[in-house]
């Protein structure tokens, strides 16, 4: 997948374990800031969650651990929605480290849309929607 975002991330110290590299569950974690940062860009922006009638819970993640990674390195997160369907969409990320030039992992996230008040699935924010088909026309298709 072309991912039509791109962030950077620096590991911290806090992101280590025992064995003084990531964490598994950190990976998730750098990841997600990143996707964060693409959702603000397409109009939804965690910290302005209070004026929205509808909220986005993560309901499934995944990730494959390719290489290690160490406090201090930066690592290049490739971001793209790769499934948009009625009330949910998927996200596929690639993390690159910078020190080393390799894949660090890779995953996806599956978020579905759900009513403030009632906590059931509700359509994605036409907004939204239409940002996200604006920057990736070929989720039209899938």
């Amino acid at each position: 997948m072309a991912y039509p975002y791109t962030g950077s991330i620096k590991v911290r110290f806090a992101d280590t374990d025992a064995n003084g590299h990531t964490y598994f569950g950190s990976y998730l974690v750098l990841a997600d800031e990143v996707c964060s940062e693409y959702w603000a860009e397409l109009g939804w922006d965690f910290s302005e969650l209070h004026e929205h009638p509808f909220l986005s819970f993560m309901v499934n993640s995944n990730i494959d651990f390719i290489s290690e990674c160490l406090a201090g390195d930066v690592l290049d997160v490739g971001v793209g929605f790769s499934k948009l369907g009625k009330s949910s969409v998927q996200v596929e990320w690639e993390m690159s480290n910078q020190r080393t030039g390799d894949v660090a992992a890779r995953g996806t996230f599956t978020s579905v849309f759900v009513d403030r008040d009632t906590r059931r699935s509700t359509a994605i924010p036409e907004t939204f929607r239409q940002r996200l088909l604006a920057r990736q026309p070929e989720l039209a298709q899938v």
